[in-house]
């Protein structure tokens, strides 16, 4: 899931982040945090949850143990942007450490994945892609479409640059991180995806 800001139900002129923690307590919706503006997140389709729980345990198989794959209940804070956000997964290696103003926040995740809807999908592949690489500990970003079985795979360089490939059905993802490496199949069989 994520949000999109063109779409969101729920959006106030300016908040401080305590006040976005007990909005968030207080709520029954997601709701994300950037520089000062909250914004609830839509409720996800059946194939989107489907798609965040097959990539979920496609990573755990694929991961040292030193690495732990977290759900959307794990927020992702990137501190340079104020923006604290809940990716469909997370992959942290290696000790996960806390945001100072947040201790349910990680700062060092290792890999991100966002599965695509209809409403986020330009928001995922633009500005949250690139918001989401200020973030020092980010090796790799994955975008799991719900249109069609194809993963996006962004992965930084040893020079800290950005490379991005798109995998399809019968390839493999294959990542630098940990030589991380599975189907895309793995993450599709079975499931129906959203109408076009």
């Amino acid at each position: 899931m994520g949000y999109a800001p063109n779409v969101t139900t729920a959006r106030q002129l300016h908040y401080d982040y305590a006040e976005y923690l007990a909005s968030l307590e207080a709520s029954t919706l997601k709701l994300e945090y950037c520089r000062g503006v909250i914004y609830a997140m839509a409720g996800g389709t059946r194939a989107h949850a489907q798609l965040s729980a097959a990539t979920i345990v496609a990573l755990a198989g694929a991961l040292p143990k030193t690495c732990r794959v977290a759900t959307s209940d794990l927020k992702v804070r990137v501190e340079a942007l104020e923006l604290s956000t809940f990716p469909d997964a997370s992959v942290t290696c290696g000790e996960a450490q806390s945001s100072t103003l947040d201790a349910n926040a990680v700062v060092n995740p290792s890999l991100l994945v966002e599965v695509t809807s209809k409403s986020t999908e330009d928001y995922d592949r633009g500005e949250k892609l690139e918001s989401y690489k200020r973030l020092e500990s980010l090796r790799a970003v994955l975008i799991v479409s719900h249109r069609e079985r194809r993963v996006t795979v962004i992965e930084r360089g040893e020079r800290a640059d950005w490379t991005e490939c798109e995998l399809h059905a019968g390839e493999r993802v294959t990542l630098s991180l940990h030589g991380v490496s599975f189907p895309v199949d793995a993450i599709y069989d079975g499931i129906e995806l959203d109408p076009v």
